[in-house]
């Protein structure tokens, strides 16, 4: 399985990224992708994700901000990022698999995890 992240990059204070997830290698078609990310010296925290049958969920600080989608015949994944701050710099992982509702937004109900695209916010 190999999930390869691309789109992250320097932004200013409001401005906009869109991150995608390319996922290869998965046996099935209904998997979940999540969105996870890690600042210095903080711990991994859950951004978005979105289930097989489409459902979204986002944290609380991303809500409004952050759209999670999915181009399930592509096999690409995307996080829309709006509105960002300088708060949310870090290095953003996407993770796809099969994983139960109320673990998307939690790094243990993954198996697969990419190696992430940094995001930057300048204010």
């Amino acid at each position: 399985v190999q999930l390869v992240e691309s789109g992250g990059g320097l932004v200013q204070l409001g401005g906009s990224l869109k991150l995608s997830c390319t996922v290869r290698g998965l046996p099935y078609d209904d998997y979940c992708v999540s969105w996870f990310r890690q600042a210095p010296g903080k711990e991994r925290e859950g951004v978005a994700g979105i289930d097989s049958d489409g459902t979204t969920t986002y944290a609380d600080s991303v809500k409004v901000r952050f759209t999670i989608s999915k181009d399930g015949r592509k096999n690409i994944a995307y996080l829309r990022m709006t509105r960002l701050k300088p708060e949310d710099t870090a290095m953003y992982y996407c993770a796809a698999g099969r994983t139960s509702w109320w673990l998307l937004l939690n790094p243990a109900g993954y198996s697969h995890l990419g190696q992430g695209t940094q995001v930057t916010v300048s204010s």
